[in-house]
């Protein structure tokens, strides 16, 4: 993989100041934290930094303000939140530039941590304005990034920062991308991947880039009837783009052209409606489909098959549910799936990497989240490497 700097490669920080990009962008419910997963994922990196001496500025964003002062969106919000799962004393520093910062880098001692402002307030930051990042980067001597969930965005404090300053990934970043990197960068293969969800507009560019980076390409969810249709499949009332069947065509002949196979479901768990309704519920063949039903789960004959490929593959890649899982029965393709990847995963027969927030809540659900070699809890960032795209925040690193 592209060769980027860790903390592996720092010198001696003691007394300097480190500015680190984090996500503080949380959950909130009643002006408190809901989950702090993402402050967790970067405590090992602020602490450790913090332990070697430096000063750590924490630079995050929080909500969309739009480059204005919203004080419903400072980052302030986040900070008991982060002061709990650091287990340290966090100063709050109320802007992100200027002598406020330069006065209050003065008084932090050595192995302080400190919160800057929503960079979002400036309108600098979405923009990555050189000057702004200028101004940032003049109250620091080295830049960290920890955020790779922020890393498909080209604002200031994710991209602009690392081309002003010696410019390291932090430990969750480095994670992140070496698991990355043994997904689809330079993966063992057969690799497999799972794509699931509800339509295939919201993927497009992921399956046309997987035909050609995968060996087997299974397609659940909603999207999956949106191929059968393609097929000629009647999906009765099923969720379906069916102005998009051309579309799911092509991606089939690519696949084809590129030697993947693509994997829909022959059996289906349908009901006539959006309910566990056990009068209105059964398990049939995909061309049984009556017009008044609807899909909502991969059946369970597919499943054991789709197992089966999944035995034939070393590295594995998943974003998003095979059925209707919020609503049980509808949940039993995905927890059944997930656990055979989770059960090979744990005999050493397979490195399996999944990402996206419906994918990461199914997972929990399935009780494998564990399991798995690694899960991503970026969104945006997860899927535009899955459609192949260059990160800005990653590429800054990489030429820093």
């Amino acid at each position: 993989m592209t060769r980027f700097k860790t903390l592996d490669d720092l010198g001696d920080i003691a007394g300097k100041v480190a500015l680190v990009r984090v996500d503080l962008n949380l959950p909130m419910h009643d002006g408190a934290v809901t989950d702090d997963t993402r402050v967790r994922a970067s405590a090992p990196t602020i602490l450790e930094l913090a332990g070697k001496g430096a000063k750590v500025l924490l630079l995050a964003h929080f909500g969309r303000p739009k480059g204005e002062r919203v004080s419903t969106m400072s980052v302030s919000m986040t900070l008991d939140a982060v002061q709990a799962v650091l287990g340290e004393e966090v100063m709050f520093i109320p802007e992100i530039t200027g002598p406020v910062v330069e006065q209050a880098v003065g008084i932090l001692q050595p192995g302080d941590i400190a919160m800057l402002e929503n960079t979002r307030f400036w309108k600098g930051e979405e923009a990555n304005d050189p000057d702004f990042a200028a101004a940032i980067a003049a109250n620091g001597d080295i830049y960290v990034n920890d955020a790779f969930s922020a890393a498909h965005r080209a604002h200031a404090s994710t991209e602009g920062l690392a081309r002003l300053l010696p410019a390291y990934a932090g430990r969750s970043m480095e994670a992140e991308l070496k698991a990355l990197d043994a997904a689809l960068g330079n993966p063992v293969k057969p690799v497999a991947a799972v794509v699931g969800g509800a339509k295939v507009s919201s993927k497009l560019d992921v399956l046309k880039h997987l035909v050609t980076q995968v060996d087997h390409l299974i397609i659940g969810g909603g999207m999956a009837n949106t191929f059968l249709a393609a097929r000629g499949v009647n999906v009765g009332k099923s969720l379906c783009e069916h102005d998009l069947t051309g579309t799911a065509e092509a991606i089939l002949d690519a696949a084809d052209a590129a030697g993947c196979t693509v994997h829909l479901p022959y059996d289906v768990v349908v009901s006539k409606e959006f309910a566990a309704n056990p009068a209105s519920l059964r398990t049939c063949n995909v061309h049984e489909v009556a017009a008044d039903e609807m899909i909502l789960d991969v059946g369970p004959q597919a499943v054991e098959a789709l197992a089966d490929v999944l035995k034939t593959c070393r590295t594995l890649v998943w974003n998003g549910p095979m059925g209707a899982f919020e609503m049980p029965p509808f949940d039993a393709a995905t927890v059944a799936l997930a656990r055979s990847a989770a059960a090979l995963t744990a005999e050493g027969a397979l490195v399996s990497v999944a990402g996206g927030g419906d994918t990461v809540a199914a997972l929990n659900h399935a009780g494998v989240a564990e399991d798995f070699s690694y899960i991503s809890t970026a969104g945006g960032a997860f899927l535009e490497w899955m459609e192949g795209k260059e990160l800005p925040g990653v590429v800054a690193l990489e030429n820093a």
